[in-house]
């Protein structure tokens, strides 16, 4: 580690996947709690973080908030809409990174902080090379670790490739921190997040990569974190604050008592009333916990706790209960619901669910009920990404949508979150490695996945869901995808069991959300976070290989509803033709102004997009316009040869011949000699101005 020191500004470095980590303290930000800024290559960011001074009152979870804040200056550019030029809303992608960073550190909080907690990383620079994600996990590390927050870090962030090997051996490299360029031909894009000895964060979307391979890059990728998490406990040691202890609330007497009345209480009758019976439904579960409560509360009435106080230990009721649980699983195997610990909630899965849509499916898994529906679209439907890092157009997009009554809850609807945003990506990472490409199946498609009733993964359903929806569509998916979430219960002595299939009391302290994805060959997405100091690699490995037997089952219940996609497409969707034109001749489909393309457009009924490289599009509903469509735009393209025949109106006369139309805007000579079979005088002898000839 090198460093560097000017007045109040230091900086340090960290030679790192073969370029240079900077960072920077004391420049910026000043007055937040903690702040640095991390450079890679010329991509830059800052990262803050700063603790409200009070807690907030009832509530009972922890204010953290995660922002990734895009600046197109970054990447010299200025935004697109000719109206408004500011940055606004954030892009998918700024929400998607700001949700890895949150993922990553919200486990080492101390339980029960209320205080606001605000990180913000912002791209100030970006090189076109190197991603600003993993710097702003590695910049949120820093800033939380060398500030006054309390907090169990540090950490690091790491993404890592499989690239084929420049030589002819067709080996396969491993490569820390790849490229843009490089993560193109990557057959990997894993973002991990830990000390290197435990795994906080998993993000990951893979060309169905065995199980197997997808360990050894989690090895790979905690062998290269070690060196950035000690670079970060170097700098904390050397410069940072001393971490802020809260206040001790001043309890009464009767408070205190009331607590400890409660965890006696709890202690005995969480496991006792788990125990007593099985509970398969998610509304039985929802009971016991309040039947606790209750009872909670009537035994500090009876021990003479005042009536004022004992709702505040509700606050104890649902964590006892996730805690037994928890100690359930590890004694003895027992879920409350009565399965084994490898089995899966019961299946089912339809396609065709809607009459008009141009294909459907409904996966169930247990009750956690997801109908998605795929609508296919022209080429020029594709969406415009218009972002710091990328300028290009998405042909494939995956929607999630997940309304309250889905939980039984009513609130306010008021678009998609960050949660939705996340869960939609997670799913349309898992479904792009098998779909077909724009030269085999030139569609757009969008799948919108709706929730219609969630306990455990809906992001999952909506994998199942979906696959199922393209195939019923048509879509040549070149494998059918399923997903499964796992968990984990585990203590502070070691012990631990993978669950297969999470649901609700299963997600509590000690636990993990780990979603693997992928077909009958290999892994397509993978997606973890968790509710311990961290995951072992053991734990990984355990979950891989039990996980790939659940999807193994999901996907023989799929297969039961549709094997294969359907040869045909919907009576209701647009057919797509392609044509093949000399890039040169694109401007005699366009016209001038564009009057001839929106002429043929408007006349058959159809949509046409055109690519610089000379392919043609013809979409529509319309049989009969699209062949009129394609004779159009065949005669404007056609080369026309020496020899050929054509019948054509006359179009110009002049003293030596006629013109006449032989294609459309093209026009012929008709010499005077080779009007007729004699010596003709006069062209008007012979024809006329709209004669076919």
């Amino acid at each position: 580690m090198a460093v560097q020191s000017s007045g109040e500004i230091r900086s340090y470095e960290l030679a790192w996947g073969g370029r240079t980590l900077s960072v920077e303290l004391g420049k910026y930000a000043g007055q937040a709690n903690g702040a640095c800024l991390v450079r890679y290559g010329d991509t830059v960011v800052l990262a803050t973080a700063v603790l409200s001074s009070s807690a907030r009152d009832g509530i009972d979870y922890f204010p953290l908030m995660v922002d990734f804040e895009e600046r197109l200056y970054a990447a010299g550019k200025i935004k697109g809409s000719r109206f408004i030029k500011r940055e606004g809303r954030p892009t998918d992608e700024a929400i998607l990174a700001g949700r890895l960073i949150d993922r990553c550190i919200r486990p080492l909080f101390p339980d029960g902080m209320r205080n606001d907690v605000q990180v913000v990383v912002t791209t100030l620079s970006w090189d076109g090379e190197n991603d600003s994600d993993i710097l702003g996990i590695v910049g949120a590390s820093l800033a939380l670790s060398i500030s006054d927050i309390p907090w169990s870090g540090p950490i690091g962030g790491i993404r890592i490739g499989r690239i084929a090997a420049d030589d002819d051996s067709g080996r396969q490299e491993w490569v820390v921190n790849p490229t843009y360029a490089a993560r193109e031909k990557s057959l990997l894009d894993l973002v991990v997040a830990g000390t290197g000895d435990r795994i906080l964060m998993v993000e990951a979307g893979a060309n169905e990569m065995s199980e197997d391979a997808m360990k050894e890059a989690m090895r790979f990728a905690c062998k290269h974190l070690r060196p950035v998490t000690e670079f970060i406990a170097n700098i904390q040691q050397e410069c940072g604050k001393s971490k802020w202890q809260p206040p001790v609330v001043a309890r009464s007497d009767d408070e205190r008592r009331a607590e400890e009345l409660a965890q006696t209480f709890l202690a005995r009758e969480a496991i006792a009333v788990l125990k007593h019976g099985v509970k398969e439904q998610k509304e039985e579960r929802i009971a016991v916990v309040r039947e606790l409560g209750e009872r909670l509360q009537a035994h500090l009435l009876e021990q003479g706790i005042p009536a004022e106080i004992t709702p505040r230990a509700w606050k104890l009721v649902k964590p006892a209960i996730e805690a037994a649980v928890n100690t359930l699983i590890l004694d003895a195997e027992y879920r409350i619901d009565g399965r084994a610990l490898t089995a899966i909630r019961p299946l089912h899965a339809e396609v065709a669910a809607l009459p008009r849509t141009h294909g459907s499916g409904f996966f169930k898994r247990g009750q956690t009920h997801v109908l998605s529906v795929v609508t296919l679209g022209a080429p020029g439907d594709e969406q415009v990404l218009d972002t710091m890092e990328y300028d290009v157009k998405k042909r494939y997009m995956h929607h999630y949508n997940f309304p309250p009554f889905s939980v039984g809850e009513s609130r306010p609807m008021r678009g998609p979150g960050r949660r939705e945003i996340g869960h939609g990506a997670l799913a349309e990472r898992a479904l792009e490695p098998v779909l077909p490409t724009k030269e085999a199946f030139p569609y757009t498609i969008r799948v919108v996945s709706e929730v219609m009733s969630s306990n455990g993964s809906s992001s999952m359903g909506s994998t199942c869901g979906s696959t199922l929806a393209l195939m019923d569509a048509g879509v040549p998916l070149t494998a059918p995808v399923a997903g499964i979430a796992m968990g984990l219960a585990s203590d502070a002595a070691g012990r631990w069991k993978v669950l297969t299939d999470l649901q609700d009391l299963e997600d509590g302290h000690g636990g993990m959300d780990f979603k693997i994805a992928g077909t009958s060959r290999g892994i397509t997405a993978v997606q973890m976070d968790t509710k311990t100091a961290g995951l072992t690699l053991e734990i990984c490995d355990a979950t891989f290989d039990q996980a790939r037997d659940g999807r193994m089952e999901i996907l023989a219940t799929m297969a039961t509803a549709i094997a294969t996609p359907r040869t045909e497409l919907s009576p209701y969707a647009p057919r797509v033709e392609t044509i093949q034109i000399n890039p040169d001749k694109i401007r005699e489909i366009i016209g001038p102004g564009g009057k001839v393309i929106n002429e043929i457009q408007d006349k058959c009924d159809v949509q046409i997009d055109i690519e610089q490289t000379g392919l043609v599009f013809i979409t529509s509903t319309n049989a009969d316009g699209m062949a009129r469509a394609r004779q159009w735009i065949n005669d404007l393209t056609r080369e026309v040869g020496v020899g050929e025949i054509f019948r054509g109106p006359v179009t110009r006369l002049l003293e030596f011949g006629a013109f006449v139309e032989v294609l459309p805007g093209r026009d012929g000579l008709v010499h005077v000699s080779q009007l007729a079979p004699w010596r003709v005088e006069k062209v008007t002898d012979v024809v006329n101005i709209g004669d076919v000839i």
